[in-house]
């Protein structure tokens, strides 16, 4: 790891530019062109936004809601998350072995609940038999019948969430 200290940084300062720097420059720089480049020259313009403070405060009232709109819309409404996503996983060997091992590592854990079930019959008390045996069905049935087009994940994890504050409280 420390080997690669320039990559590392070089990744950080690209991370840091695009995503804070770059993009708070973008907007100035894009609210400035467009008002004294376009509004300021056209005097139809010039009455909906008299004032360049006006048209930043009218921008980001209409703007920033729209803005959300369209985020949303890229990851919850439409392919182009998930395909980002299919190629990340497709390049990205660290990410599609970890996958994998996540779905070994279920499945295994399943088959040793199942032997541990199986051994433990008579030497547990009924209760703890029946929690285990109640986790193993749970668990086998959402493998079974969940897939990467369906919601069951995200089901499956806002419930235990859910189950986990109505525990705090």
């Amino acid at each position: 790891m420390k080997s690669n200290v320039g990559f590392r940084g070089w990744f950080y300062f690209r991370m840091g530019w695009s995503t804070y720097f770059a993009f708070i420059l973008a907007a100035i720089n894009t609210l400035t062109v467009t008002y004294f480049l376009a509004i300021d020259n056209y005097p139809a313009l010039k009455i909906i936004f008299p004032s360049f403070g006006q048209y930043i405060v009218i921008i980001m009232v209409l703007g920033i809601p729209l803005l959300i709109v369209v985020g949303y819309a890229h990851y919850k409404k439409t392919m182009a998350f998930k395909s980002e996503i299919d190629v990340l996983l497709e390049s990205n060997p660290i990410v599609r072995r970890n996958t994998v091992n996540t779905d070994v590592n279920i499945r295994f854990s399943l088959k040793l609940i199942e032997l541990i079930l199986k051994l433990s019959k008579n030497t547990i008390s009924e209760k703890e038999f029946n929690g285990i045996k109640k986790f193993h069905t749970e668990i086998s049935e959402l493998i079974k019948n969940r897939s990467l087009d369906d919601d069951l994940d995200i089901d499956y994890i806002n419930e235990k969430l859910r189950k986990k504050s109505d525990d705090m409280l």
